[in-house]
């Protein structure tokens, strides 16, 4: 399994990040700073996260995904484009709720010279259970089988094990 890592790039009005690899929550503190400043901008058209070069993606980075979607929805009015071409993966995110809120096509994306990687950001562990934690509600609250999958997760964080 490659070492994940998330790319980023603003190109004529388009944010794109791309993940890539193993996608976990090492990279979980700079997608949320991205994410952050994607909204802090609020002058662009459209979204889009590439998901084609994704192996593995863990529940805290998905959490992720469903805030931006959720901001998006909420401060732009409109709905994030996730691309996906693996059946593995359409599962998953179909599974999630996350055909509820990302347009979710199969197309890749136009390669893009631009793409950087996010830099790497460290935080401190109670910093880290925050955003977990953060991530976790998120996704219960898109459908009532991630409710019961991370309930108890999301009970042992709040409770400090």
């Amino acid at each position: 399994m490659t070492t994940g890592k998330i790319q980023f790039a603003e190109e004529q009005g388009t944010f794109v990040l791309k993940f890539i690899g193993d996608v976990r929550l090492t990279l979980c503190a700079a997608l949320d700073s991205y994410i952050e400043k994607i909204f802090s901008v609020l002058s662009f058209e459209s979204i889009v996260i590439d998901l084609t070069e994704t192996e593995c993606i863990d529940s805290t980075s998905l959490g992720l995904l469903a805030k931006l979607s959720i901001l998006s929805r909420q401060k732009v009015g409109f709905l994030p484009t996730l691309v996906s071409n693996h059946d593995d993966m359409n599962r998953l995110l179909q599974s999630m709720g996350f055909d509820q809120v990302f347009n979710i096509v199969p197309e890749s994306t136009p390669s893009c010279e631009e793409l950087q990687d996010l830099p790497a950001q460290m935080l401190s562990e109670e910093k880290v259970k925050r955003k977990v934690l953060e991530a976790h509600r998120i996704l219960m609250n898109l459908n009532d089988s991630n409710r019961e999958a991370f309930r108890d997760l999301v009970s042992a964080l709040e409770s400090g094990a």
